[in-house]
């Protein structure tokens, strides 16, 4: 018999290990990104990059691909971001037809692009707008009901107002951005604020910001109580990294990857998300993306950075990795702090 996507999720929930989810990032993890992460051990669950939801959207097909064809044998969530209530219950009635696990609410995008049409974290800056739209949202969903959020716009001060408005929704998984929607990734993760939300809520919570290393894994949940951790950029820039994590926690030793093995896996991804149909110069474009996380740990000086955004054609793109990776001189220790937020 197989196993329904909530019942995955209800199960995961209730191990004692932590539970390890991979953050959604648009335009990088999405389908072909989470086929090769389940190569390297993968996360306990998965969500989708977000549908973006307003009066005339349509739920976009290549991230719906990810729900359909679902290759890593975990639950996925399914993410919206949006303002407009009757917009978000219709979406998410439609992605329930779906396998998803959970409907997840985004209350945390950074981009300005989004929060200045007050979507994402730009929602923070009116808890009761967020109230309404749980409100609706809750009674829609009959799946699992997730939100990911960071802990205000611009003054952590409205963390107090809103977990109230959380509790009172029922949800089933939070997610909380130790940051500011203004703090964007810099600056430093405040744990405090997570801890209070695992205190305050009844629901799990997981924590999501600033981990980049099995170390910091397990100090961010020492810190906060989490019930697991969300990564994204920490395990983009090191596809080992949940493994990592779980091997730290059942106390083994953490090996590091050598510039031989990132460069193995630099080129698996370009293979991974390259389509026949894409040209040369686009799918290098996209690559950059991933690179800004990868190139940043390999080299803090930058220079790996500044002479990979410059590329153009695969050539010159595998020609500057190489020339960082191969032989492992260059690459650091993956068990340090690197500041890729």
């Amino acid at each position: 018999m197989t196993t329904l996507p909530c019942q995955q999720f209800d199960e995961l929930l209730a191990r004692p290990e932590p539970v390890l989810a991979l953050a959604p990032m648009q335009d990088v993890t999405d389908l072909a990104f989470w086929r090769l992460m389940t190569e390297y051990g993968g996360a306990d669950l998965y969500y989708t990059e977000y549908f973006r939801v307003h009066r005339d959207s349509h739920l976009e097909k290549w991230i719906l691909e990810s729900l359909v064809e679902n290759p890593t044998g975990r639950p996925a969530i399914a993410q919206l971001i949006g303002n407009d209530v009757p917009s978000l219950v219709r979406a998410a009635r439609e992605l329930q037809q779906y396998p998803v696990a959970a409907i997840d609410l985004n209350l945390g995008c950074p981009a300005p692009v989004v929060y200045r049409k007050c979507a994402g974290g730009g929602l923070l800056r009116e808890p009761e707008r967020i109230d309404a739209i749980l409100g609706a949202l809750r009674e829609a969903v009959n799946v699992r009901f997730t939100v990911k959020t960071r802990v205000g716009f611009d003054d952590a001060a409205v963390f107090e107002r809103l977990l109230p408005i959380f509790a009172r929704h029922s949800l089933d998984l939070l997610t909380v951005h130790g940051r500011t929607v203004a703090d964007m990734y810099r600056g430093e993760i405040r744990h405090d604020l997570i801890a209070q939300a695992v205190a305050a809520l009844p629901c799990p919570v997981l924590a999501n910001g600033n981990v980049n290393s099995a170390a910091q894994a397990v100090a961010t949940l020492r810190l906060t109580g989490a019930r697991g951790l969300m990564i994204g950029r920490g395990a983009i820039a090191n596809p080992w990294l949940f493994e990592q994590v779980r091997g730290l926690g059942r106390r083994e030793a953490v090996a590091e990857a050598s510039g031989e093995e990132i460069l193995d896996y630099i080129r698996r991804l370009y293979e991974a998300v390259c389509a026949p149909e894409v040209r040369e110069s686009a799918q290098v474009q996209k690559m950059k993306k991933t690179m800004n996380f990868i190139a940043g740990r390999a080299d803090p000086t930058g220079q790996f950075v500044h002479e990979i955004r410059r590329v153009t054609d695969k050539g010159s793109f595998f020609e500057v990795c190489e020339r960082h990776l191969a032989g492992g001189s260059r690459w650091k220790n993956l068990q340090g702090t690197p500041n890729v937020g």
